[in-house]
């Protein structure tokens, strides 16, 4: 007869065989196992960026080419890398270090700064070269205080890819999950929350102002609708039907795309309210200049017209000013290469700016 505490033991040691990989590449975010684990499962990422798509859990950093052509980083400076994100830029800046200097890091996501920071660590790069704080980049001025006068900056002002493919964060209207969109969920209101109290023309406003959406009276008139009806909108999947339901008058061919492209600008218009992301780049903008020293360097990475247009508008008034000595013409653009390979990387611009 066998000990019970032995029978507990072999039920514990029992093999639980892991789920069959559903093809080269699952739909199912939980079904992407091998994507989420990079470093066990090499060939497959590899293969899976090879088609030009970005793994999950993953992101890819754009225009590094030629934001490290601009920042022209020399071992022994101090650096900052506002949006820490996958940290891929940071990576690369690191090497530019070659373990001369200091570089800061931040980022506002409470579940993927630490992520980032163990496989950063796990590279070499501790807290003897990198800091990486849990801060908004609106924040900039208490790194300062710390750093002193920075000799690079950069900051990339899109959503990471991994927060948009994972369905639990509520970014993406592609897979069922909780309507949050929140950068830090422990923080603020989600978007879920910010719907409840809404009315009909702040909704209108914020579609137009925020993404430009053209159907912005008739999505906010629905969705209002069903609020005053005491229907919670707590999903993406709830969002996007209603979305649907809106624009169900498009013929047929155009429809299936027409709704892709509202949806995009919908949750893209949610994402910048409930983040704040106008405000808090207005604020990172205005504080910028005290931070760096003379002869810094500041790369911006921005994904949406508004983003691009309050980065413009700073950098002319600052070089109007003689803060900047230099500023970029107009927008670097990512390679058609880099966009082939990289479809997020399509409405990426790049401006630039040079401390007097």
């Amino acid at each position: 007869m066998i000990p019970e505490n032995n029978q507990e033991n072999n039920q514990e040691q029992k093999h639980v065989r892991r789920v069959r990989y559903k093809g080269t590449n699952p739909i199912s975010y939980k079904d992407k196992y091998k994507e989420l684990q990079p470093e066990k499962y090499s060939d497959t990422v590899a293969k899976v960026i090879q088609k030009g798509s970005t793994p999950a859990g993953m992101h890819r950093s754009i225009c590094v080419k030629e934001i490290l052509e601009f920042l022209q980083i020399t071992p022994g400076q101090i650096g900052l890398d506002a949006t820490l994100g996958y940290g891929g830029h940071t990576l690369e800046m690191l090497k530019c270090l070659n373990s001369k200097g200091h570089l800061y890091s931040l980022d506002v996501d409470p579940i993927e700064l630490p992520r980032t920071q163990e496989r950063l660590e796990k590279l070499g790069y501790g807290p003897e070269i990198l800091t990486i704080k849990h801060l908004n980049f609106s924040q900039i001025d208490q790194v300062a205080l710390q750093s002193g006068p920075l000799n690079f900056l950069m900051a990339d002002l899109g959503v990471s890819s991994m927060q948009i493919d994972n369905p639990e964060r509520g970014f993406s209207f592609k897979n069922e999950g909780p309507l949050d969109l929140r950068l830090n969920p422990n923080r603020g209101h989600s978007a879920a929350d910010r719907l409840k109290t809404i009315s009909l023309y702040e909704l209108e406003g914020m579609l137009v102002e925020n993404a430009d959406e053209p159907n912005a009276a008739a999505i906010a008139r629905s969705i209002t609708s069903q609020i005053k009806k005491g229907i919670d909108i707590s999903t993406t999947t709830q969002l996007q039907e209603i979305i649907k339901e809106t624009l169900k008058y498009i013929p047929g061919s155009n429809s299936k795309e027409a709704l892709k492209k509202t949806c995009q600008r919908c949750f893209q218009a949610l994402r910048i309210d409930v983040n704040r992301e106008f405000e808090v780049l207005y604020e990172f903008l205005e504080k910028l200049p005290d931070t760096l020293a003379k002869g810094g360097r500041v790369a911006i990475l921005s994904f949406h017209s508004g983003e691009d247009r309050l980065v413009k508008k700073s950098f002319k008034r600052f070089f109007s000013e003689g803060i900047y000595s230099e500023i970029a013409e107009g927008p670097i653009r990512p390679s058609a290469q880099e966009c082939n390979t990289n479809g997020r990387a399509r409405s990426a611009k790049l401006r630039w700016a040079i401390k007097a």
